[in-house]
Order: structure tokens, then sequence, then C-alpha cells
């Protein structure tokens, strides 16, 4: 597809040849093929999100590395859609890029965001969340296994109390489990009710710990709750991340939460020949949280 990808958009797109994963010889040109591919997934998950993106405009091991951007860079075309938010830090709007649809998907891609972040809230309701937000953090020698066994009985915490999680990889070395709520309580409310899924489950396992002041103990797992705040995020479902293998936060079955997973079974290459999708009509599936 990379020879054909100018004519499937209006973005200008430039230096596809360029090497992003050179351990693997993954070019820009993939990159921006493997988010085309996954569009159809992306999209509807991360619709009317303020976005956050970690930019990598010479690849994972590139000089410059990557820098971090929450406001649209200079040029960014008029067709893009954008929220002003005010900064209490910087005291001034920040224009966030919102990504409702495939040339906007592509654009990132031809930025060299590699990966993309969304909040727990959407841009009409930023103080309310939609989504609870469990990562599930081993420490070496802990392992992404050790993450498997503490988010399988986090999940069965959650079926217990009428939620329904949603589970993929990080892209890294831990699990993220997602819970889509009906809107009405405040970030407060909900991160405080993460926190304390995290004590019980602490309680139930010795592997387990809810406090960050112990996240970094070797061999334990953290059930961190502090990101359910507002705009803090998550790596968007399906993003790359700037391994160099090319590994995705991918989500997955529960029944594929087991001993032996590995991050780099799911990558640029074969993340896009998964048939099944974990998180299919997930905002169909909101649960209603009694706090």
């Amino acid at each position: 597809m990379t020879t054909n990808l100018k004519d499937l958009t209006k973005v200008e797109l430039r230096n596809l040849d360029k090497v992003f994963y050179p351990k693997i010889m993954i070019t820009k040109g993939q990159v921006v093929e493997y988010y085309i591919r996954m569009a159809p997934r992306i999209l509807p998950l991360i619709a009317d999100r303020p976005l956050v993106l970690t930019r990598y405009p010479d690849g994972v091991e590139g000089v410059t590395m990557s820098f971090f951007e929450k406001n649209a860079p200079e040029g960014t075309p008029n067709w893009v859609k954008t929220k002003a938010i005010y900064s209490p830090t910087s005291k001034r709007d920040v224009n966030y890029i919102v990504c409702n649809d495939l040339d906007t998907l592509i654009w990132l891609a031809n930025l060299a965001a590699l990966e993309i972040h969304m909040p727990f809230s959407k841009i009409d309701a930023l103080d309310t969340p939609d989504l609870l937000f469990f990562d599930v953090d081993p420490e070496p020698p802990a392992t992404l296994s050790d993450a498997a066994e503490a988010a399988l009985l986090l999940k069965d915490r959650l079926l217990d109390l009428g939620l329904t999680p949603f589970v993929k990889t990080s892209g890294k070395k831990g699990l993220h489990v997602v819970i889509p709520i009906e809107p009405g309580h405040t970030f407060e409310k909900t991160r405080a009710f993460v926190h304390q899924v995290g004590i019980e489950l602490a309680k139930e396992s010795d592997m387990v710990v809810s406090e960050f002041k112990d996240t970094k103990k070797p061999g334990k797992v953290f059930a961190d709750y502090l990101q359910n705040s507002p705009l803090r995020t998550m790596v968007i479902p399906y993003s790359l991340r700037p391994t160099p293998d090319a590994t995705v936060s991918a989500p997955l079955e529960w029944s594929e939460v087991k001993k032996g997973i590995n991050p780099s079974d799911y990558t640029i290459s074969s993340v896009v020949n998964r048939t099944s999708n974990p998180w299919k009509n997930i905002f169909g599936k909101r649960c209603k949280l009694e706090i």
C-alpha cells in the first residue's frame, strides 16, 4: 500500500522512506499505513477527545528522540478539529487536537506522532469521566505475566461489582484495565473508587500494592489509580510504542491474559492481522457506577 498512500488522503505526506524503527526497518510510510489499516478500530474509541502526542521526528533511536505535544503545532491545517482548553499552569488556552476522521489520523502519523494519548472524558464534558482506568504496572523482577495474574484478580473483583472491564497491553511492561461508565461522577469520586478497589486487591494478593510509595518495591504490581484525573491520559488503543520491536498497546480478549503473555506478541506487524476486535462497541456497554 505504501506507494499509493498519497492517493488516499489530502495530507501532504513527506519522507515516507525514513526509517522510524531501525531494528526491524519499519519506515514512516509503514507507520502511516498501519494507522490507516487500524483506523476503523481506533477512530470510534478516540472520537471527541482532546489528544496528546509524543512525536519522534527521527524515529525511536533518532538524535532528536521525542517530544511531548499538547498544543496543535504551527501549520495545522484548518480542516483539523481542535479544542481550546484553558491551562491554569500555562495561563493560556491550549489548542488540543481532536481526531474524528481518517485524514486527521493520517496527519498525526505524518507528524511522526508514534504515540497518541487520550483522556478519560470528552470535549463536551471534560470534568465528567466516562471511563475508569487501572494501570496494572509490574516492577521488575515482576513481569507482564505477574501483571496478568493481578489483572485477572482485578477482573473478578470488578465483575462482582457489576462492572464490565476491558483490557489491553500497555505496549511496554504492563496492562491497562478500562471500564466504560455512564457519565455523572467527578474525577475525584472515580479516582477514589479506583483507589479503593486497588486497596481491596492488595489485601487479596501480597504481590499487589495500591499506594504510590510502594511502586518501586521489587517484584510488586502497582494497581495505579492516579491517572483518573482531568486531562490525565492513557495511550490510545492500538497506538504504537517507541520500542525496538514497534510494540502496540493492543486490546485483548480476557482469555489472552495469562502466564507467558509478552509485549512482543503484539507489534505493528502482528496486530493488523488480528481478526478479533475485543473493544468493539465498548461504549455501548457502559456501566452505572454506584458510588
